[in-house]
């Protein structure tokens, strides 16, 4: 068998991928194996691979091919999701390049365009996935607005009717003016925002006196419907009862009083537009104030706005200006830094509006979401500090609004059988809502033409929060086989942004439907940034293209870079030489492989004393790091145990290991020894696949001939046993012992194929388990352990124990006494330098605490220094 020189990544990938598919390895069916069952976070149907999501899957990946080991049926399910607002304005924008208005097309001419769009561009991120090695159950890919899956909504939201807890109501709503359909409060994102202050004049009905109200949107006066003064402030006692004229459109206005006016704000009067700002929504019916919405659905002011009708609201802002001055009516302006609400997803600035919107009630519904993230402890957290962040969302929850104006989506099934705000039914389909609207108008000559479904359609969410259950038909069929078998799920890794969006919705419907927890841990993981901690984005240029660096690194490279600093709930800084890094780590472990099975073997050599000791302790050290990996995994710290697998193999397996174990130059390598090398080797791949998928199985396949069911990707974990933990203590005095050697010969040149002795005044009682170990990597002819110091000797220490060189012909002892000698009087010299610092009450007393600590320590080190160099001359005198 010819093993390639260099590990070919791209070639190795297409290989093993096409493999483990053919295979079926992905796939699940229920079994008398425990199930593991892990659902993706559903990007959206349109959207391309970015590193937010390599980092996402690959942590699933991880867990899901280490489940698969570890022998549970792993069940991955795939999906997208139908991203109502983000989705349907790309094919707005599209049908616009192509001279189409949606407001041309009838619902269904749009939704085929939409399906076209997503036929087209749908499901690009699931085959990039798959460049990434992400082993998911394919067959069960689901998309949002499958049949099913809708079905699932509609049922839903038809159940929750029923029982009381949906609602049409005329509300106050977040409404965005791009998109043109409402947001729920947690789609809204607040950002600070440079405007202006501008303080208007009102004049006093029926005199020359006037008010004047501070507002950040003049734009607005022509909703005015009074002007509110505190009733306690003594400012504005004249003006109890009086009305007050409206800039511009002269509308006439009462002078309301209300204890919601803070006197201390502004100049102690508001002007209440109940139209268009929820708190003066609340004044105006509490004051039965007139209502005038001055906004069309873009946010171009109506006829309500006189001459400005037809213009944005922010272009009226900055002409209205002009003429509020030209009138007289503009005291003064100011600037001001306020917050503005903005959509998250066209990131247009929100409106308040008032309109008829459908909601859900939340107040009961958060009740066991609560109880079993923040009293029981069955769904946990990690990292726990999230907890509180979910607490103060779930304790102050408003009722959702589920309802969107959009077509994309899943249609609300109310069906209006009159013009009436009251007159309709909720039903599955048309024709259960015909029966029930005959029965409820006891008019039984309706027709289902005359049946009008509602146009909105309802929020995506609203979809995606069934997800765990919807994707095994657990909400049409809660008692089929998969649904029974696979939930709840294990574990759900996603992104902190979206903890109210989706994670406590999932867990809400969770209770809701099955009265059980939808997942048992949520994996937070951070935000991918970059080396300056921006956050990675298109606009700003910083985000690499992820397939260009599997390209580039490799998959597996690309898995270990990322992974190796993506420690849980904390952001990454990413940077390209990470996944350099992980390259590094491939190509070594590629080169360890290449080593051994270059090596000959031979059956009739007896197996030297140094390899049968390092084989005991690798089985020790591989014990002590599973034990590792399995504390790290349990507390959801993957980076780590990452770290722990990459220390195991390159130092102990790859430094230490196969140095212990390698044959002489040109000489055979003993057959018991070689068989443990490849047994470790294999455990090594065991531990890496969950992280390095593709070099592993083809390490393991070139390794031994391996049927299908004897491939890596469905071996067997390594198994826990007892391991001798004085065994790796040992060891680490050994390594200190060698490299006390090593030290010696490179700073006096003495080259490895010379021989040396070596003897040792054990003071510490060390153990000499390891010394054929030393005698082997010393290129030692003679160890021998002695009572008092070696004179004419090189020595350095390894704890309290002495070790000694004796010299021999290749060094100058003349030479090396005046070496050490100047380096000795350097040393004396630095160290009195530093005491006479230390001793300097007025550096001691100005010093920083870090400076003083600093300057100790180098008083230390040179002390050590001065009494190793003192104790080589004394051994060389």
């Amino acid at each position: 068998m010819t093993i390639p020189a260099q590990f070919d990544a791209k070639t190795i990938e297409n290989k093993w991928y096409d493999y483990w598919m053919k295979n079926k390895y992905f796939h699940s069916e229920p079994d008398h194996r425990t199930p593991y069952t892990i659902v993706i976070p559903p990007p959206n149907v349109t959207g391309v691979l970015h590193m937010g999501h390599m980092l996402n899957n690959t942590i699933q990946d991880v867990l899901i091919r280490r489940a698969r080991l570890k022998g549970f049926n792993a069940c991955w399910v795939p999906g997208t999701d139908h991203a109502s607002i983000a989705t349907e304005a790309k094919v707005v924008a599209k049908l616009k390049s192509e001279g189409i208005n949606k407001s041309d097309l009838s619902r269904e001419e749009f939704l085929k365009h939409a399906y076209d769009w997503t036929d087209k561009y749908g499901g690009t991120i699931l085959e990039q996935l798959k460049q990434l090695g992400c082993s998911c159950d394919w067959d069960r890919t689901k998309f949002t607005m499958d049949p099913d899956m809708s079905a699932s909504v509609i049922k839903s939201f038809v159940d929750l009717y029923n029982k009381g807890q949906i609602y049409r109501g005329y509300r106050m709503v977040n409404w965005d003016p791009e998109a043109k359909t409402t947001l729920s409060d947690e789609e809204v994102i607040y950002e600070e925002q440079q405007g202006k202050l501008f303080f208007l004049k009102y004049k006093i009905e029926g005199s020359e006196d006037f008010l004047t109200v501070a507002t950040t949107r003049p734009e607005t006066i022509f909703g005015d419907t009074a002007i509110c003064i505190n009733p306690n402030d003594e400012r504005f006692a004249h003006l109890k009862g009086k009305k007050a004229i409206v800039p511009i459109c002269g509308r006439i206005i009462p002078i309301i009083e209300d204890d919601y006016v803070d006197i201390e704000f502004g100049t102690g009067c508001l002007k209440v537009t109940p139209a268009h700002d929820v708190n003066d929504k609340a004044l105006g019916e509490k004051h039965n104030l007139e209502i005038v919405d001055i906004f069309n659905e873009d946010a171009t002011l109506n006829s309500f706005g006189l001459h400005y009708q037809g213009k944005d609201r922010f272009v009226v802002r900055t002409e209205i200006e002009k003429e509020l001055v030209e009138t007289g009516a503009l005291a003064k302006t100011e600037n001001y830094l306020n917050k503005v609400g903005t959509s998250e997803r066209t990131k247009a600035v929100i409106e308040p509006r008032l309109s008829d919107q459908w909601f859900l009630k939340m107040e009961d519904l958060v009740k066991p979401a609560i109880k079993s993230v923040l009293e029981d402890g069955d769904i946990k957290l990690h990292p726990k500090r999230f907890e509180n962040t979910y607490a103060h969302w779930l304790n102050n929850i408003r009722d959702w609004n589920i309802s969107r104006q959009l077509w994309w989506g899943q249609q609300i099934p109310a069906y209006f059988y009159g013009d009436g705000k009251e007159d309709f039914v909720v039903a599955e389909t048309i024709e259960e809502a015909l029966a029930l609207a005959k029965e409820k108008t006891s008019n039984f000559s309706l027709l289902t033409s005359d049946l009008r479904q509602d146009v909105d359609a309802l929020d995506t969410w609203f979809s995606s929060w069934l997800w765990p259950m919807s994707v095994f038909g657990g909400i049409m069929d809660p008692e089929n086989e998969d649904f029974k078998y696979y939930y709840p799920t294990n574990d759900l890794v996603t992104g902190p942004d979206i903890l109210f969006f989706w994670v406590a919705r999932m867990i809400i419907a969770g209770y809701e439907y099955t009265g059980k927890k939808p997942f048992t841990n949520v994996y937070l993981t951070g935000l991918v940034r970059d080396k300056q901690r921006r956050k990675m984005s298109k606009s700003l240029g910083n985000s690499p293209e992820p397939l260009e660096l599997i390209e580039k690194f490799g998959a597996d490279g690309v898995r270990v870079g990322l992974l190796l600093s993506a420690s849980a709930g904390n952001d990454i800084m990413f940077d390209e030489e990470l996944c350099n890094q992980g390259k590094g780590f491939t190509n070594k472990i590629w080169n360890a492989f290449k080593l051994i099975k270059g090596w000959e073997v031979s059956d009739s050599i007896p197996q030297p004393e140094s390899s049968k000791v390092a084989i005991e302790w690798y089985e020790a050290k591989l014990q002590q790091t599973l034990l590792e990996i399995e504390d790290n995994f349990e507390k959801y710290r993957i980076s780590d145990a990452l770290m722990a697998i990459y220390k195991l193999v390159w130092d102990d397996f790859c430094s230490w290991f196969l140095e212990m174990i390698k044959p002489a130059y040109q000489q055979p390598i003993d057959s018991v020894t070689f068989a443990k090398a490849i047994e470790m080797l294999e455990n090594n791949m065991k531990l890496l696949h969950p992280f390095m998928p593709f070099l592993t199985e083809e390490i393991w396949q070139l390794l031994a001939e391996r049927t299908p069911e004897e491939a890596l990707i469905v071996s067997t974990w390594p198994e826990m046993k007892p391991f001798n933990a004085q065994l790796i203590a040992n060891f680490e005095n050994t390594i200190e012992v060698i490299s006390g050697i090593r030290t010696i010969r490179k700073d006096k040149n003495i080259p490895f194929k010379d021989t040396i002795e070596l003897k040792v005044v054990n003071n510490d009682k060390a153990s000499t388990y390891f010394d054929a170990v030393v005698t082997k990597l010393g290129n030692i002819t003679t160890l021998e352990y002695v009572s008092d110091k070696v004179d004419g000797a090189l020595s350095f220490r390894a704890k309290s124990n002495e070790y000694f060189i004796p010299i021999t012909g290749n060094i100058d002892v003349a030479a090396e006494i005046e070496k050490l000698t100047a380096e000795l009087v350097y040393t004396q010299g630095f160290l009195k330098s530093v005491q006479n610092k230390l001793s300097n009450e007025k550096f001691v007393n100005g010093a920083p605490e870090k400076v003083l600590a600093n300057e100790r320590q180098k008083e230390a080190d040179a002390l050590a220094k001065i009494g190793t160099l003192e104790q080589s001359l004394a051994g060389l005198k």
